[in-house]
């Protein structure tokens, strides 16, 4: 049997919201990262910015800030948090485009899947943005790079 016990499952094994009613309200953050695997041509477009649907990268930052701030509308459990803020960048390397998210609250709950909603969000308007011209597009590589706060502490993803 497994010895960790998952916070939003009660004993009779029915879901639930964690009540984080009596938690102190501490600063917290999350990084996430995803990836978009594209073709050259595309990589190459979009660094550009020679796309003719308009700047690939600057509609992508803005949908990850609107999943962020939405993340407890889409996953079913989390709390609805209002986020000091959400930053996104972006690299273009050889064979895709790297989208890191960047989540900053205070409250009582961690901003994990605020960061990866918003990632994940932006590779997919990167992908809306381009599977005209590249159906093969691949995302992946989605996760958290680092969060800070909480009972857990700190945590840092070793590559």
């Amino acid at each position: 049997m497994n010895k960790h016990k998952f916070s939003h499952v009660d004993e009779s094994g029915k879901v639930k919201m964690v009540d984080v009613g009596d938690k102190d309200t501490q600063e917290r953050y999350a990084v996430a990262r995803g990836k978009v695997f594209a073709s050259c041509e595309t990589l190459k477009m979009i660094s550009n910015n020679e796309h003719k649907k308009g700047d690939v990268l600057t509609v992508a930052h803005i949908a990850g800030i609107q999943a962020a701030k939405k993340t407890a509308e889409l996953i079913p459990l989390c709390h609805p948090l209002l986020l000091n803020s959400v930053k996104l960048l972006f690299s273009v390397e050889s064979d895709h485009v790297l989208v890191e998210c960047t989540v900053r609250v205070n409250a009582k709950t961690g901003v994990e899947m605020e960061a990866l909603t918003g990632a994940s969000v932006a590779c997919l308007a990167i992908y809306d943005m381009c599977k005209a011209v590249d159906k093969r597009m691949v995302l992946g590589d989605i996760r958290v790079m680092e969060k800070f706060g909480g009972r857990s502490g700190h945590f840092l993803h070793s590559e």
